[in-house]
């Protein structure tokens, strides 16, 4: 129920406090929607501050847990020592035999639990033989393939005609598989050659024209196919529709034909290296629909959810799903624990991978159940997120000096402290605590600053080495992506599928055959859908600008000397005045005189020329 509603059933409906009472489940889907995108919180395993939690959700967040971990029993012991307790009481806790725990330092030793094995399904990297031949259009296809593009065009038909019948004034020719990819082509160009809006790229009349859109379709035959491609069929949308309100409603029905296609070739033809990192990635999007999720830790605000599964060594997108809200992961443990788990398939990656991952999704919980599973953890947490430790002993203080370094193990887990500009905490179930690493700093020593060479916890030496897997995915993404303006939310998820689809593409070329920048691949990706010539179009020369009549010649000789007369432009621009000619330039499309006494032709032609050399 919208908040707006609710406030009006509130005021509609004072007399009785039943009516207007709204029950747990609903705010609790409320709350949690706003946790989750606005503040970045999970309520299943943060532990909320008062002012983040909403009166009526309060216990929920906060209520007691039993222990899981030896963190949480220190946590019970600590809180015993802090209050009065009778002599009772206390025998009562210390019959319990819990070693308490205190933080050790990098000076203590640290026993690394034993390696898990690497066994990957299939052999690692592209799943196509180099000795073949490879394109860029050729991979491209293997994310949109001809199957799926045929299914585009009968949706696109589909939608286009029902669009005709409700009254819309186009006119409209069914959409081939070869037109649907120039179509394509022509969104990569767009994406490569900026301009502030569609109708620039077939505007002729300035000096930042370009030729090369109207070679591939006309402006009125873009705009239609945009207005109407669709990836799912209008009559199979109709009766989802009607299922709106229910359980059976699928938020994503409009994209799930072509996504389900570009999520299985994702995996099919590249099998992922050791090192993945799980993220999220916001779609800009601000249609106001019951997909779109509000940020305040992202730069795009609103948009679409994607949490993304890729190889931290080159950015591949291994795997993505869309949220859709708090219903979308059936096991409910948490959306930071089945964000994760919903991307992970042993039967398709094997085991032994090391899983990299920001505070959102870091849980001992999660890091506990991904290494029975046998795949290894790490990633930076928050001090109070359920579970970790919490315990003061021999703790990191903010006056504590930079590179000192704690950490606590339980079993496979081990916790790291460690103060850098500020303090750094981190979980691995990879890693040993410190193994000699160190980074250079710039610190203020005496009002100077001078390089400090400092140590560095081995969590924190991997997670930064390979989290910036997920920033080159995202480059890959943002530098040559085709986002732009639309009517329809789903054109948007659209248009990033094929963004992904290129991004990948280019990343196959390039462990294949490795010759080619994403520049140059994009640019002969787009000759290729486009069905043209990466040569740049041929400059008019002086050959072309001749003159011909301005209307076609009759049979009748009296009549051709006066029809398709029109004012020459330059005694119009030079001498102001207005002369009518029956001739025009074959090139320029321009009219001008061509007489013994007055030849404006030439005259014009040569202040052409003059600017276009300046």
């Amino acid at each position: 129920m919208p908040r707006r509603a609710r406030k009006e059933a509130v005021q509609t409906n004072l007399d009785s406090e039943e009516e207007f009472t709204l029950s747990s489940e609903e705010e609790g889907e409320y709350d949690d929607e706003r946790l989750h995108f606005e503040e970045r919180f999970d309520p299943a395993e943060d532990t909320v501050s008062d002012e983040k939690v909403v009166p009526s959700r309060a216990p929920h967040t906060r209520t007691a847990h039993k222990p899981t971990s030896v963190f949480s029993e220190v946590e019970i012991l600590n809180e015993c020592d802090d209050h009065d307790q009778t002599p009772s009481k206390r025998k009562k806790y210390l019959s319990k035999k819990v070693k308490i725990l205190s933080w050790k330092a990098e000076t203590d030793v640290d026993r690394v639990p034993q390696a898990l094995r690497f066994l990957p399904t299939r052999e690692l990297g592209p799943q196509l033989s180099a000795a073949d031949v490879h394109s860029p259009m050729s991979l491209f296809k293997l994310f949109f393939t001809e199957s799926a593009m045929t299914n585009l065009c009968h949706n696109t038909n589909a939608q286009a005609a029902k669009s005709i019948a409700k009254g819309r004034k186009y006119k409209w020719t069914d959409v081939s598989v070869d037109e649907l990819y120039s179509y394509i082509g022509l969104i990569f160009y767009m994406a490569a050659v900026k301009m502030s809006s569609i109708a620039d790229y077939w505007r002729q009349d300035t000096i930042f024209s370009v030729p090369f859109p109207a070679t591939v379709m006309s402006r009125d035959r873009y705009r239609t196919i945009s207005w109407n491609v669709h990836m799912s069929h209008p009559d199979a949308d109709k009766e989802n529709d009607k299922k709106r309100g229910t359980a059976e409603y699928d938020h994503l029905f409009r994209i799930k034909p072509l996504m389900n296609t570009i999520r299985l070739a994702c995996k099919a033809f590249y099998h992922p290296r050791k090192n993945l990192v799980v993220n999220e990635r916001l779609v800009a999007c601000r249609a106001n629909t019951e997909v779109t999720r509000h940020s305040k830790t992202k730069m795009t605000k609103l948009g679409f959810k994607f949490f993304v599964l890729s190889d931290s060594s080159n950015g591949y997108t291994v795997d993505f799903s869309v949220y859709t809200g708090k219903n979308s992961f059936p096991a409910d443990r948490g959306l930071s624990y089945d964000a994760v788990m919903s991307l992970l398939d042993r039967k398709v990656l094997g085991s032994g991978y090391h899983l990299y991952m920001d505070d959102f999704y870091t849980s001992p919980k999660l890091f506990t159940d991904l290494f029975a599973q046998k795949f290894g953890a790490c990633g930076i947490y928050r001090d109070h997120r359920k579970d970790f430790p919490k315990t003061a002993a021999n703790s990191l203080s903010r006056s504590s000096p930079m590179g000192s370094i704690r950490w606590i193990r339980d079993g496979p887990l081990v916790c790291v402290k460690w103060m850098d500009t500020h303090m750094v905490s981190v979980c691995s179930t990879i890693h040993a605590a410190y193994t000699g690493d160190r980074v250079k700093r710039k610190a203020k020593v005496q009002d100077r600053w001078k390089t400090k060479i400092l140590l560095c916890p081995a969590p924190v030496s991997a997670y930064n080495h390979h989290m910036g897997g997920i920033d080159l995915s995202d480059q890959l993404l943002q530098f040559y992506t085709i986002q732009h303006k639309a009517m329809k939310w789903y054109r948007k998820i659209f248009l990033h599928f094929l963004d992904i689809a290129a991004s990948n593409a280019f990343l196959l070329h390039k462990e294949l055959l490795g010759n080619m920048t994403r520049k140059e691949f994009m640019k002969e990706l787009i000759a290729e859908l486009c069905s043209a010539s990466q040569k740049a179009a041929p400059k008019q020369f002086s050959t072309d600008h001749v003159p011909i009549p301005a209307a076609e010649l009759t049979s009748d000789d009296r009549r051709n000397a006066t029809v398709g007369r029109r004012n020459c432009i330059h005694c119009k621009e030079v001498y102001g005045k207005r002369k009518q000619t029956p001739w025009k330039c074959q090139a320029c499309d321009a009219h001008l005189c061509l007489q013994v006494k007055r030849n404006c032709f030439q005259e014009w032609h040569k202040g052409v020329s003059s600017k276009m050399c300046r």
